[in-house]
């Protein structure tokens, strides 16, 4: 198949979050298995730098944006024989310091930002000498048009146009904006209805995509079922149930060629299932980088995150204090709400031998906390998939997460089954239940035999992608269909 993918960050050129490196993943997954694949992101400020291989084409695009029109040139990468990432370069939309936004506020242009990406994307998909593509696959709501997009070229055109699916990384974000800028999509007025993206007089971009896509992915099967009820759906559960024929969960795959411990450039000591001293070493080499006291009787437990409330960061905040008063460490890694931030750094300050606040984003110090430490705390209010948790078990790190979405789905505690477990549940989103799973890892710490075994099946769990890509693979064939 040729197939399109299109998403507002891809791994390694921009990131955020995990859509960047599912979509990166997917794009080297689905070229390995043989399809031709192109990706489409914009080119955003410092990858050209960082990439001196990327080059201009002479394919230019212009589109409408309501009365005015914008064009953008493209720029593409030949990451294989069979994959190829086109940049859109549009200095006034994507040269910036952050993609989406300064100082925790969105920049208020992202609705034209984003329209302005699917309308490239549609005509990318018509125009590119790589095409015709059979799929287009859009990520998330900064691409939710362009189902719509698509279909409405087709309709004025006569032009048969690929199928579409759409992968909702996390429903929360729906790129709503108001009713009146409508005129940005250029759509006919017949789109801007209760049954397609009208969403209580706003504009719903993700709904767009849910309404107009031929199929319908998320991140996780059991995040599929939990955003068909109100409890989870944002809102949207209604529109989700009625295309509940057309909606599928496959679990994110993990990029083991960037996420193993035995041939990493980002860490010192390689280490294995069977050859397990380089892990030791790992962690005391990260307890001196910390400068927590470097022991290997006192667990170390870790997060990487986003610090928002969605990642149940909040709770833990408030747990963290009685549990230092324990024989314990901690350290977490992330950015986000600047209250939160705060909060973190506050505790290490109270806690100088037992905590640390790394506030920002390091790639290369991610994977070293996520060697180094002996637990994994992913405490999330939700979690659509969750990588951070698997990327936690392929190195041996335990982890603690509350059963969720695609947390539930990786991760096998005791309770389910004393042979296989690889990690530690708890159901309720409470401090109690929170405390009383950092209680069970401390408990487990000090039970050798049982921990080696659990740390064994993490470290021999399998989220490749080679499972992930036939999933999507039938999708796309029911897309077809």
């Amino acid at each position: 198949m040729k197939i399109l993918l299109a998403s507002s960050e891809v791994h390694p050129f921009s990131k955020t979050g995990g859509l960047a490196d599912m979509v990166g993943a997917l794009g080297k997954a689905l070229a390995a298995a043989g399809h031709e694949v192109g990706i489409v992101t914009p080119l955003y400020r410092g990858i050209r730098e960082r990439f001196t291989e990327l080059r201009a084409t002479d394919h230019r695009v212009e589109v409408p944006i309501g009365d005015a029109r914008v064009a953008a040139g493209i720029a593409e990468l030949q990451l294989s024989k069979r994959l190829t990432v086109y940049f859109v370069d549009q200095r006034d939309y994507y040269h910036r310091l952050a993609l989406y936004g300064d100082n925790n506020t969105d920049y208020p242009d992202n609705p034209q930002r984003f329209i302005f990406l699917s309308k490239v994307v549609v005509q990318l998909a018509r125009d590119l000498p790589a095409g015709p593509f059979d799929i287009v696959h859009v990520h998330d709501w900064q691409l939710g048009l362009v189902p719509a997009l698509l279909r409405s070229e087709a309709h004025r055109t006569g032009w048969h146009s690929p199928r579409t699916v759409l992968t909702i990384h996390n429903l929360a974000y729906q790129g709503r904006f108001a009713g009146g800028g409508f005129g940005l999509t250029n759509l006919p007025p017949a789109f801007f209805t209760p049954a397609g993206i009208e969403y209580y007089g706003d504009v719903n971009c993700l709904k767009a995509g849910i309404i107009y896509s031929d199929f319908i992915t998320t991140v996780s099967p059991r995040y599929a079922r939990e955003i068909c009820t109100e409890a989870h759906g944002c809102g949207l559960d209604d529109v989700l149930r009625a295309r509940r024929a057309r909606l599928a969960g496959i679990l994110n795959g993990v990029d083991y060629d960037e996420w193993n411990t035995h041939r990493n450039l980002h860490l010192r000591h390689p280490f294995s299932l069977r050859k397990l001293a380089g892990k030791a070493a790992t962690k005391l080499d990260l307890q001196r980088e910390l400068g927590l006291p470097a022991r290997a009787d006192v667990p170390l437990f870790a997060t990487v995150t986003r610090l928002a409330d969605q990642k149940g960061v909040d709770l833990l905040l408030a747990v963290l204090e009685e549990m230092l008063a324990t024989n314990l460490q901690f350290v977490i890694l992330g950015s986000g709400d600047p209250a939160l931030q705060l909060g973190y750094q506050a505790l290490a300050e109270r806690h100088p031998t037992k905590a640390v606040a790394r506030i920002g984003y390091d790639h290369a110090l991610a994977h070293r906390i996520e060697a180094g430490c002996d637990f994994f705390l992913m405490p999330s209010r939700f979690e659509p998939c969750g990588l951070n948790q698997m990327y936690s078990l392929r190195y041996g790190a335990i982890p603690i997460v509350r059963r969720t979405g695609g947390l539930d789905d990786s991760v096998v505690d005791l309770s389910e089954n004393v042979q296989l477990a690889n990690g530690i549940k708890f159901t309720e989103f409470t401090s109690r239940a929170l405390a009383g799973a950092i209680r069970k890892a401390h408990a487990l710490y000090r039970t050798p035999k049982i921990l080696a075994r659990m740390r064994k099946n993490a470290m021999a769990a399998d989220y490749s992608w080679n499972r992930t890509t036939i999933e999507y693979e039938q999708v796309y064939r029911q897309a077809l269909a």
